[in-house]
């Protein structure tokens, strides 16, 4: 049983997380959200799940160090100063970061990084997301994730290899990029598949959210695998032991 201290409280994953831990194993140490007090969740937390914002990474990841608790951050919209901020929390606590806490996409991306390694870049990536109307962010953070299995595998960098947004004439599709194509409506929890296209064929893998309670209980497992690690950078992938 763990000590659960949640950062995001009034957001979707925030009130999805609160209702699995009241409805599993574990302790609510407490919740905030924008503006209150998270070295004082930290004190009193086993573990902090951060899903807030962007902005809140630098006092979190600092509210964590101070209680020398662990931090998994499933906010997405991270840039390059963010990554770098958790690399170096990540000399002092253990934290997981990840687009995604479901298991499924955890396994996902797991098969899209062998396929792209064995067909290699004749085969072109396309990976398409969609999400709910009020999601802000485009590509998903699971897109990215999926899309960062795909070049890891194959030897590339995402950042300067991937197609996005695409309008008008277009020209030829570049070789060896990785697509991103986002689609947003409704209520849709969040659908993504990976299409790999040859030659006269292809391959599609997908996985289909069908309630947030699928992250909540993936981010619950993650933060309780967490405790009592040692300090460094982990993925879900570390949880499921691939």
């Amino acid at each position: 049983m763990a000590a659960i201290g949640i950062i995001g409280r009034d957001g979707r994953m925030g009130q999805a997380i609160a209702a699995a831990v009241e409805e599993g194993e574990h302790t609510l140490a407490g919740a905030v959200d924008k503006g209150e007090d998270v070295a004082g969740l930290a004190d009193r937390s086993d573990v902090l799940i951060d899903f807030s914002a962007p902005a809140a990474l630098e006092g979190n990841l600092h509210a964590a160090i101070g209680a020398g608790v662990p931090l998994l951050i499933g906010t997405t919209g991270l840039g390059e100063r963010h990554h770098s901020a958790i690399d170096d929390a990540a000399r002092a606590v253990p934290i997981l970061q990840t687009g995604n806490t479901s298991l499924g996409v955890t396994m996902l991306a797991k098969l899209v990084r062998e396929a792209a390694q064995a067909l290699g870049p004749d085969w072109d990536v396309e990976i398409v997301e969609m999400h709910h109307r009020k999601k802000v962010d485009a590509p998903s953070g699971t897109a990215l994730l999926l899309g960062e299995a795909a070049a890891e595998a194959r030897g590339i960098d995402l950042d300067t290899n991937s197609e996005r947004g695409r309008d008008g004439v277009t020209g030829e599709r570049g070789d060896g990029s990785i697509g991103f194509a986002s689609l947003r409506g409704g209520t849709v929890t969040g659908d993504h598949s990976v299409i790999l296209a040859g030659q006269n064929e292809r391959i599609v893998l997908s996985h289909v959210a069908e309630d947030r309670a699928l992250f909540a209980r993936g981010a619950l497992t993650g933060g309780a695998w967490l405790i009592g690690r040692e300090p460094g950078r982990y993925t879900m992938e570390n949880v499921l032991g691939l």
